[in-house]
């Protein structure tokens, strides 16, 4: 727990001194702005390891295409909002646009030209969505999106909204799904950070022109089949059991696709 009061202090800091020394990169070109961003993401990463003694690591990443493509990752912790970023390209990530309006943190995602989605207007923000991730992608620039739309508890059922199937029929790109399991160790519900090695899985690429339906199941079926892999794996590292209701197989997650 001290260690973990001792992380949050600090990460807070470190993202305190990128945002208010950086400021001045929101004049500068977004690629400028962007190299901070990565910066912030790896010194964050290197104070959890140094305090906490929670690493990184990364697996498939030979399954991301060379052109721009749609990246759908599985949310269970904020860790997952900044540790994705330094693995990818030129990423511009679906946000809330609610998240546009704080200070700093806003005007900078701004620069960043991060695609902020206005929830509450349903069809008319698919429509801006798809167009300035169409836009986006023509800069050569990774879309990601978390299609859950929110953190989950690792090991819960999944609920992928409907904002990753419309922009796997808009883009036209490949769908690369990612697993990880940082909820095992960044929580969403507790302040306890533990030691360890977060995973990240860059699984197969899914090509486009699927159907919907089997384009939603097949994604579905390889992050969560692979997510609840890599949960299981944690619980071998960290210590404890799976309760047996929380537990997912591939049998179980199918079941959970058809619901």
């Amino acid at each position: 727990m001290v260690r973990s009061i001792a992380f949050v202090a600090v990460f807070y800091i470190n993202t305190a001194v990128f945002l208010l020394f950086g400021s001045p990169l929101l004049l500068a070109p977004r690629s400028w702005a962007m190299a901070g961003l990565r910066a912030h993401a790896r010194t964050s990463l290197w104070w959890m390891r140094l305090i906490v003694g929670t690493g990184i690591e990364v697996r498939g990443l030979e399954n991301l295409p060379k052109g721009p493509a749609l990246i759908a990752a599985k949310h269970q912790s904020a860790w997952d909002t900044f540790a994705l970023i330094p693995l990818l390209r030129d990423p511009a990530m679906i946000m809330k646009a609610e998240l546009g309006s704080i200070p700093f943190y806003g005007w900078f995602s701004r620069k960043f030209e991060h695609i902020l989605v206005r929830r509450d207007k349903a069809a008319a923000a698919l429509r801006q969505m798809i167009a300035q991730a169409r836009d986006r992608a023509s800069e050569n620039r990774d879309i990601v999106i978390f299609p859950e739309g929110t953190r989950r508890p690792a090991g819960a059922p999944p609920d992928y909204k409907s904002g990753v199937l419309a922009l796997y029929d808009g883009l036209q790109r490949p769908c690369v799904p990612v697993a990880l399991n940082s909820g095992m160790y960044w929580a969403r519900d507790t302040f306890l950070k533990r030691p360890g090695s977060i995973v990240v899985e860059i699984l197969e690429p899914i090509p486009p022109g699927l159907p919907r339906a089997e384009f939603r199941k097949l994604l579905i079926e390889r992050i969560e089949t692979a997510s609840e892999a890599l949960r299981q794996e944690a619980l071998s590292e960290i210590g404890g059991t799976a309760k047996p209701a929380d537990r997912a197989t591939p049998a179980t997650v199918e079941n959970k696709v058809k619901t």
